[in-house]
């Protein structure tokens, strides 16, 4: 079983700290599991942790997590080779894919070295629904800001594009990210986009904006679009409670 149609749900969160095991999958990770439409068995889930070099420290924190939550887990490595023979179809075998945060653009470069994007391509087209936070929510965009070059955040413009809109991460955490954020939708670097607080997932169908939700109360989502005289309009979406 997999979702109805093109699913994906990209997050500023997902998994909160664990009772028993050093994390668990939060509300936002839980509605992605719903998305899939999973009965009758366990649901399976991939974790892609590109962005920090597939840290053994993290892959078996999901293991722990997933076991806890009765998953059917498995992970997708590329270093220091692909850990499995064909990336597309263990992809395409999954129910949800969970990409970990870090490098966006390590994660991109990589990503392109091994035909990672083509193969998430198929498989969000076949229904299996993609989820991720920080780096696990750009790279679905066609760019946003970014610190895999340092701690000054600078514009990533060469995600993988399945939705034709910018996205902005942590967007009430880290001070520098509303208003490059802002600046880079206004001076056109960025297209049209939209931005989420920490806590705060966007659901797409399609290429489609549905809903923003939220694992918190009191956070937002906001669309950024180009406004007169070379500025930036935001509007703030308020998500719904998950």
């Amino acid at each position: 079983m997999t979702a109805d149609a093109a699913t994906i749900l990209a997050n500023s969160g997902g998994v909160v700290l664990g009772r028993r095991t050093r994390w668990e999958f939060g509300p936002l990770s839980e509605f992605a599991l719903e998305l899939a439409g999973v009965d009758g068995r366990a649901p399976r889930i991939c974790l892609v942790a590109t962005a920090v070099g597939d840290d053994p420290f993290v892959l078996a924190s999901f293991y722990a997590a997933a076991q806890a939550r009765g998953l059917s887990a498995s992970h997708l490595a590329l270093f220091p080779m692909p850990n499995v023979e064909d990336i597309a179809a263990h992809l395409l075998s999954q129910d949800v894919v969970f990409v970990w945060g870090g490098s966006v653009a390590g994660l991109l470069a990589m990503w392109e070295l091994h035909g990672v994007g083509d193969a998430m391509r198929a498989a969000w087209r076949a229904g299996v629904v993609l989820t991720g936070s920080s780096a696990g929510s750009l790279c679905w965009h066609v760019g946003g800001t970014t610190d895999s070059f340092g701690p000054q955040l600078r514009p990533i413009t060469d995600g993988l594009a399945l939705v034709p809109f910018s996205n902005g991460v942590h967007y009430d955490g880290e001070s520098q990210r509303r208003p490059l954020y802002q600046a880079l939708v206004a001076d056109g670097t960025l297209p049209r986009g939209y931005a989420t607080d920490d806590g705060v997932g966007l659901l797409y169908r399609g290429t489609e904006f549905v809903e923003a939700v939220a694992e918190q109360d009191g956070k937002g989502a906001y669309v950024v679009e180009p406004g007169p005289d070379g500025t930036a309009v935001e509007t703030r979406i308020e998500p719904r409670r998950l």
